[in-house]
């Protein structure tokens, strides 16, 4: 909500400064988001006249002018075509501050002469573009005063941010009532008088869904002229930001702002029939007065002639019934429509306007008779004519209600302990009626234009719950509803900032936790692989499809039809297709050495399960240069050390994996791998990409992973018991064992681990052989097992007899034979 201080003090009688108006109005709720003031920047500036202008001495395009700006004669080099001898212009001083150029001036000279100031264009005081010239005033400006001031541009613009429920705060006069009634002066009393009508109105209203439209007035004003409008009015609708039109439309938007009540006017020789229907839109196509073209449909409230669609009621009117310059009548539309549908017509047809942003939040039932008398006058006045009678359909609403506060709820429920009399008082200032006190509590008259205050209604109820129980829901939240609007209108009044704030009561000695363990895996998993050398990155879900296809995911269902770009079409099947882009990018432009990773969703389907949270990583290029070791390419394994830092961080035990080689086609064949934990689980993928991916992609080499974040198990909640230390020393055996080549390095120390669980407590592979005196088609695998017992020192034969069920255990399970 925008309007300026002077349009605010034709409503306000008040001498407060605009720092404590805007103060003020942040205290009682309606925050202050801009203050704008051109004056402050124009305050040095002040009327001059050029006592004599002649040429430089020295300077062929300069003048040298005597100034006189009201405290004396100054010398001025200028350098204005228009610079001459008895015109008026706006002078600067020395150390005022120019804020078309930025410049702070001070004295100086200019080709040998003295230049004490500076005569002004429209842009060095930003105010225009115009600076083909110094600003040429008229002859009766008064020399010597300030600028800014003279020329009206000393009226701030505030605005304000209106919460949805104070559709009264959209209006100049609503603001000033609350200002007057935290007490900053008072305000002024408004009134239309009634015209005597002079002829019958040829159009009447016909409502066919009163339901949308219960009340409406209307008046045709005919033998008027309709032209540019008086410079007043042209200028308060200019300050808020609104475009004058013509003095019938802007009449309208006037009284929209001024009083928050929209209108609209009929070009009434434009009407084909003799009545305006309001009824439900049958598909029609309506030009507004926006200039584009909307679909009228069932849901949408419409104001038809015999013509068809003339306007969307609430919302926006058509262009075909427009008043122009020729218009000689019109029709004055001033009507009650309901907010929702307005709300949903105005969302549904994307129309902002300030018609529907007030309509959507409520405006006064009780106001459009006097609305509609105001407009009137104002017409007449500005544009002639005669008035006929008012004609209307449906009837005023039934908006009276009351509202009780109990004086102790102000402190037991708002906080602030605030005096009975200062209490009502505060009500009755904001134009609430007593209508009964007592020692204990007051019963309020609620005014009509405060439609969120004891409004009955409006509380949906769970489809689970009762009718006796949803009963009882309705009926407590009509008990207290009211009251909690009043205390807060009396506390807002006091100032929201003298409320002492109060500390919410703890639930608990030590806080809950503030992350659900989705959260907190992806966290650690973040600081895991930025620690790891990777850089974070946040790439678009939507992608290329044909890109997509490469890593599996052409999906019909999850390609959009209306795509934002081209190249945008298709959701990811992985956050690796994604940085493989990435990575392509900056390959492109010669940083061909990137390590990124991403903790985004995976898209596989349009079921919730088809969308995984994905921990993924690319390394691309070459390893970091370094004097310990050479430079080499990225692989597979660099790629498995990043996944399994992961998951060793997010607790998941190493010796429950197993790596199997069926990893996705995107992966390399025979450089990939997959992380299970049991056969069903898969946890992670990793591998070089594909040859086919990175030629697609023009990427040289690169290796990538992703941790499934949502595949990884909830932590058991139970008590663990202290580990197991032993005094006793550990016995280290080394064993090798001959395989056949298919045999995996897994699985023969699985089944080295499981031997003996009670004294094996460490299995490493130390050693792989092929070739050379080994038959062919067979491997060594040398292994370093650690017993460790915890009783007694083993003997010689209790080390054999676990080292024989060690062997016996990894045959079984292998079929491999000690060396």
């Amino acid at each position: 909500m925008k309007f300026t201080l002077s349009w605010l003090r034709t409503h306000l009688d008040t001498e407060a400064p605009l720092e404590r108006i805007t103060d003020t109005l942040s205290a009682i709720g309606l925050e202050v988001e801009r203050v704008e003031n051109r004056a402050a920047e124009l305050a040095s500036f002040r009327i001059a006249r050029v006592i004599e202008a002649v040429q430089h001495p020295n300077a062929d395009r300069l003048r040298v002018c005597r100034v006189d700006t009201g405290e004396g004669v100054v010398s001025v080099v200028c350098g204005a075509p228009n610079a001459r001898t008895g015109m008026k212009g706006v002078f600067a001083a020395p150390g005022s501050h120019i804020p078309g150029t930025g410049i702070t001036l001070k004295t100086g000279e200019i080709r040998g002469v003295q230049s004490a100031g500076m005569l002004l264009s429209a842009r060095e005081m930003g105010l225009g573009e115009d600076h083909d010239g110094i600003v040429d005033l008229p002859e009766d400006a008064p020399v010597g005063v300030s600028y800014a001031s003279w020329a009206g541009l000393d009226d701030p613009l505030i605005e304000i941010a209106v919460t949805p429920n104070r559709g009264d705060a959209l209006a100049v006069r609503g603001v000033a009532r609350d200002l007057a009634a935290a007490g900053l002066g008072a305000l002024r009393p408004w009134r239309a008088e009634k015209l005597a009508p002079s002829f019958r109105s040829p159009l009447r209203w016909q409502v066919d869904l009163p339901e949308a439209c219960p009340w409406i007035l209307g008046r045709t004003i005919r033998n008027l002229r309709n032209g540019p409008s008086p410079k007043w009015l042209a200028d308060r609708l200019i300050s808020v930001g609104l475009r004058p039109i013509n003095a019938l439309v802007d009449v309208t938007n006037f009284f929209t702002i001024d009083l928050g009540r929209p209108l609209h006017v009929f070009d009434a020789g434009k009407i084909t029939g003799d009545r305006l229907v309001l009824r439900p839109g049958a598909g029609e196509r309506f030009s507004a007065l926006d200039g584009r073209d909307y679909t009228i449909g069932p849901d949408d409230l419409a104001i038809a002639d015999a013509a068809g669609v003339q306007s969307l009621a609430g919302v926006m009117g058509g262009a075909a019934t427009g008043c122009d310059a020729a218009t000689t009548a019109v029709f004055l539309e001033v009507a009650l429509f309901d907010p929702v549908r307005v709300a949903l017509t105005g969302r549904r047809h994307q129309i902002n306007s300030d018609a529907r942003q007030r309509f959507e939040r409520g405006i006064d039932p009780a106001l459009l008779p006097s609305a509609t008398e105001a407009a009137t006058q104002l017409i007449l006045e500005l544009c002639g004519g005669e008035a006929s009678e008012v004609v209307s359909a449906g009837a005023e609403p039934a908006w009276r209600r009351q509202a009780s506060l109990r004086f102790f709820r102000l402190a037991e429920f708002g906080g602030l302990a605030v005096p009975e009399d200062e209490a009502v008082g505060a009500l009755q200032r904001l134009g609430f009626g007593v209508a009964r006190r007592d020692a204990t509590e007051v019963t309020v008259d609620v005014p009509s234009w405060r439609n969120d205050i004891a409004v009955p209604g409006g509380l949906d109820m769970a489809p689970a719950l009762s009718a006796e129980d949803a009963e009882a829901a309705r009926a407590g939240a009509a008990a207290i509803e009211p009251e909690a609007d009043l205390i807060e209108e009396v506390l807002r009044l006091r100032g929201l900032d003298t409320v002492p704030p109060v500390s919410l009561d703890r639930a608990a000695p030590v806080p809950l936790p503030t992350l659900t363990p989705r959260q907190s895996r992806a966290a650690l998993a973040r600081r895991t692989l930025a620690a790891r050398g990777l850089i974070e990155c946040v790439t678009f879900s939507f992608m290329a499809s044909p890109v997509a296809g490469l890593f599996g995911g052409t999906d019909p269902a999850l390609r959009l039809a209306n795509p934002i770009a081209a190249d945008l079409d298709q959701l990811r099947p992985t956050p690796v297709a994604t940085l493989a882009l990435a990575g392509a990018r900056n390959a492109a432009r010669l940083l061909a050495d990137a390590a990124l990773f991403e903790i985004g969703p995976a898209f596989s389907g349009t079921t919730p399960e088809g969308q995984r949270q994905v921990a993924a990583g690319l390394r691309a290029g070459s390893t970091p240069r370094n004097w310990i070791e050479p430079a080499r390419a990225w692989d597979a394994l660099d790629a498995k050390a990043d996944a399994l830092a992961v998951l060793t961080a997010l607790g998941l035990p190493m010796e429950s994996l197993s790596v199997t080689p069926d990893a996705p086609e995107f992966y390399h064949p025979g450089r990939s791998g997959v992380v299970r934990q049991g056969p069903k689980t898969i946890l992670a993928n990793f591998g070089e990409l594909h040859p086919r991916v990175l030629a697609a992609l023009d990427l040289s080499g690169a290796v990538a992973f992703e941790v499934f974040l949502d595949a990884i198990p909830e932590p058991k909640r139970r008590r663990r018991a202290p580990p197991e230390l032993s005094p006793l020393q550990p016995v280290r055996r080394d064993f090798a064992f001959l395989v056949d080549a298919g045999v995996t390095a897994e699985a023969v120390l699985r089944a080295a681990r499981g031997a003996e669980r009670r004294l094996i407590t460490g299995v490493v592979l130390f050693d792989v052989y092929q070739g050379g005196e080994l038959p062919p088609g067979k491997k060594s695998l040398a292994l370093e097992v650690t017993y460790q017992p915890l009783e007694r020192t083993l003997t010689d034969a209790e080390i054999e007899a676990v080292g024989a069920k060690l062997v016996a255990a990894v045959a079984k399970a292998t079929g491999a034979v000690l060396r």
